[in-house]
């Protein structure tokens, strides 16, 4: 099984005293242009505009992942973003960098185009929207990875995308409708290592300033489907599977702080386009069950969900789809 961890959680965090509810909205892999998703999404626009919510976070894919990866995708989605209400933050989803170098999508070095990208979307530490909050940001180059915190929850964002995050396994893959030859593929894989021991990190500060500040949940927030281990096929551990090996070691890290941490954690991440909640880590037979994962909704269901920060709750997270249309 999945994540075989010695020891148990602690009790929860009990809500402190005068600390109100609030909600924030989570969505992503929208808009993609081949699904005809333009009128649905001023629809999902409009939604969050009027619902009564602190932020909202975009779990990555601001585009489809057949399209080409032109200056234009990014400054489309930084004004789109904009035009939310309430503050707005995004993470970096694989069909905006990743995959760039695929022929259908331009042939670009996808690492020029992670390098445009964070130029152009996170160049001030802020978020987006009209209304704007102050975050902290990783040290370059990660500056995409952000931090804050309200209402006694730290929220952290991490760019795992998916595509095995960047991860190149062999030849075949890395030439197979690609632009990119052995050189580039070389150049992915330091970055996907690099990259990886950064998001661990700041997964252990988000972790540590939550336990020094008394915190009652961790909010993390990523686009990859990382695997996750089915208990029904007990033979099987399906998120040790060739396309999950990305993601392996940073699901174990955050398993290890879910474990050590007192508080309600909070696993968001979008990429396969079905809404789910459950608690899919399993420690032997045992679920972890101060961990919840959501995964949102995706095109060319453009719907989002609300999640409400309720301190009267055990489980701290109140979680409600918001259908559109």
């Amino acid at each position: 099984m999945a994540w075989l961890l010695a020891g148990c959680a602690a009790p929860a965090i009990q809500p402190a005293q005068g600390e109100g509810r609030f909600s924030f909205a989570l969505w992503g892999d929208m808009p993609y242009k081949r699904n005809g998703d333009d009128p649905g999404l001023k629809a999902t626009i409009d939604s969050l505009n009027a619902a009564d919510i602190a932020f909202s976070i975009h779990d990555g894919d601001i585009k489809d992942g057949g399209s080409r990866c032109d200056d234009a995708v990014y400054t489309d989605a930084l004004a789109l973003f904009n035009r939310l209400k309430a503050p707005a933050f995004y993470t970096p989803g694989d069909n905006e960098w990743t995959d760039c170098h695929r022929l259908s999508n331009g042939g670009y070095n996808n690492l020029e185009r992670l390098d445009h990208l964070r130029r152009v979307m996170f160049g001030q530490p802020t978020s987006l929207g009209e209304r704007t909050m102050p975050v902290i940001q990783q040290a370059a180059p990660y500056v995409e990875n952000l931090r804050f915190e309200k209402g006694g929850v730290v929220f952290a964002t991490f760019n795992i995308p998916g595509s095995n995050n960047n991860r190149v396994a062999d030849a075949q893959e890395c030439s197979f409708k690609s632009a990119r030859g052995p050189a580039e593929c070389e150049a992915d894989n330091a970055e996907y290592e690099a990259r990886d021991q950064a998001n661990i990190r700041w997964l252990h500060e988000a972790f540590a300033v939550a336990r020094q500040q008394g915190a009652r949940g961790v909010v993390t927030v990523f686009q990859a489907d990382p695997g996750f281990d089915l208990p029904e096929t007990t033979e099987v551990d399906e998120s040790r599977s060739p396309i999950y090996t990305g993601y392996r070691r940073f699901m174990d890290a955050l398993v290890a702080e879910t474990q050590a941490f007192r508080g309600q954690v909070l696993l968001v991440h979008g990429d396969m386009h079905f809404y789910k909640v459950d608690m899919p880590i399993y420690l032997g037979r045992r679920q972890l069950t101060h961990l919840t994962r959501i995964e949102t909704f995706g095109s060319p269901s453009l719907h989002w969900v609300k999640v409400t920060i309720d301190p009267s709750l055990p489980t701290l997270f109140d979680i409600e789809p918001v259908i559109v249309y």
